[in-house]
């Protein structure tokens, strides 16, 4: 709700964010200000007349005993902050002050207002407003509450070797963690305000010489379209931009790893960061981004190369081995080893139901056991899940529910999809293998190549931001492969990867001139 006129003739923004002007004064066509400072307060404290956080604070200077207001909700600013940097000045300078030293004392953070309609989203982003005998402008001071915690490891994104930093909740503190990393001049960042009632913060960073033009302008028309009264999390920003909404594969990369992003903002990616959130999302993505781990490039590369086959190999087994089972048992009995086939049938016999039965219940009881522990306490947590694990699974093969062979096969699921970096990536292959499971009791071996066959069709199809998902496997990209199924030496990868198209493909990396020297 507003209360001023908005100008007939819009104001630079430049000239509103002077302030050397010795005066404020406005074009006598704009609009009719309030003659007294009191007046003004009236119009601007109206709309927060039922709170009971807004804060007015008279100053009356020594010299000439003029009256200064300092208008601030009282809850989301910082008064130590609004003494240091506003009240102490004033009085120290209330002996000569006048308008051009009180613009130069104050603070640095001091910026000359005229349009008097941005007051309200001044005072709910944490600033102090000013108010001097002049009723044409106003003084603005961002003042924020320090309420941030301690750059400490995200829990889901640990590494064993490796920066032990990580996002916290404050835009500015992670905008900082990724300027630590990457001191270059080249490094942009670009705001947005989201949600017409919260004003959610969205900083755009990249590098100029690195990120496409297109992929830039792309994420800045994806952001500017949003429109909607609440932009809470950054769940909210990801459903309104990505390509296809309905895919179970996440189109961006949520971390909450200043390094990892740092690597991907020199790849020629564009992060997105969130005031009051410590995840940040990366675009654009392809599908092998999700299984890369700071791990990888901290060690050396022939076990960064195994690690990434095992996460990679994961896929298969977290997506298809409860399904292979159901069809092995239920349709092609045959195919197993005939040492293998007296105690697999010994498994079976006792047990009333078919095997899809079987995978759905252990698979439901290991999706309620992780819920349980994510939302419980962490000691508790750790009971329920060795409960779980132990007394539950071993109740249920002597109950006669499920057999030995099925806890094995859902045991060994659970462990595959665990092991994605990616907790996106891994929920959409937890998801996976429910139709899976379905097809195969229902056709048998036909009904997952089937389902193979759609989701190879889907990945190909895929698009994040315009970029292939499946990449570099459709379209094939020889090049980069080096960083995909296996890591090369960091002084084999000179190039950058192709499916993101980067300003500079190639990169200096030559770290090893000395082994050629004589």
């Amino acid at each position: 709700m507003t209360f001023f006129k908005k100008p007939k003739k819009l104001i630079k923004e430049n000239d509103q964010n002077k302030v050397s002007d010795t005066s404020c004064e406005l074009e006598s066509n704009v609009y009719e200000p309030p003659q007294t400072i009191e007046d003004l307060l009236k119009k601007v404290r109206e709309p927060f007349s039922s709170t009971e956080d807004l804060r007015t604070h008279w100053v009356e200077l020594a010299s000439d005993k003029r009256k200064i207001a300092l208008l601030f909700i009282d809850s989301i600013v910082d008064k130590q902050i609004i003494q240091q940097q506003i009240l102490n000045p004033l009085f120290e300078m209330s002996k000569e002050i006048d308008t051009i030293s009180f613009e130069k004392v104050i603070s640095l953070d001091l910026k000359k207002q005229t349009d008097f309609t941005k007051s309200q989203e001044l005072l709910l982003l944490s600033n102090t407003l000013i108010f001097t005998d002049d009723p044409s402008c106003y003084y603005s001071v961002v003042t924020p509450e320090k309420v941030d915690r301690d750059f400490t490891e995200p829990e889901n994104e640990k590494v064993i070797r490796g920066s032990h930093e990580g996002f916290i909740e404050n835009i500015s503190s992670n905008v900082a963690l990724i300027r630590k990393r990457l001191k270059s001049p080249k490094l942009l960042v670009k705001y947005f305000k989201l949600g017409k009632e919260t004003h959610t913060v969205v900083a755009m960073i990249y590098v100029e010489n690195l990120a496409n033009p297109s992929h830039v302008k792309e994420v800045e028309k994806r952001l500017t379209s949003i429109e909607a009264d609440a932009v809470m999390t950054p769940g909210n920003v990801e459903e309104s931009i990505e390509d296809k909404p309905f895919s179970p594969f996440p189109q961006m990369l949520s971390t909450e790893r200043p390094d990892r992003v740092a690597a991907n903002l020199m790849e020629g990616r564009i992060a997105l960061v969130y005031d009051s959130s410590p995840t940040v999302n990366v675009v654009p993505v392809d599908f092998f981004v999700f299984y890369q781990s700071p791990d990888d490039y901290n060690t050396r590369w022939i076990l960064g190369s195994f690690f990434r086959f095992i996460r990679l190999f994961s896929f298969f087994i977290a997506i298809s081995l409860p399904s292979f089972y159901i069809a092995i048992v239920s349709f092609h009995f045959e195919v197993i080893p005939s040492a293998l086939v007296l105690l697999m049938k010994s498994s079976l016999e006792n047990i009333p139901y078919p095997p899809l039965f079987e995978a759905m219940l252990m698979e439901l009881t290991i999706e309620l056991i992780r819920e349980a522990s994510v939302r419980l306490h962490t000691k508790i947590g750790s009971t329920i899940a060795i409960v779980g694990g132990l007394v539950i699974g071993d109740s249920i093969v002597k109950a006669g529910l499920v057999s030995n062979l099925m806890i094995i096969v859902v045991a060994v699921t659970a462990i595959a999809a665990y092991i994605v970096p990616s907790n996106e990536m891994s929920g959409a292959i937890r998801l996976l293998r429910f139709p899976l499971m379905l097809a195969a009791a229902t056709l048998g071996f036909l009904g997952i190549v089937f389902c193979f066959m759609i989701l190879f069709f889907h990945l190909c199809r895929l698009y994040s931001f315009g970029t292939p998902y499946f990449a570099p496997i459709a379209p094939f990209h020889f090049s980069d492969l080096k960083d995909t199924f296996f890591r090369m030496p960091f002084w084999k990868m000179n190039t950058r990867p192709k499916n993101i198209r980067p300003i500079k493909e190639s990169q200096d990396n030559q770290t090893r001139k000395w082994d050629t020297d004589e």
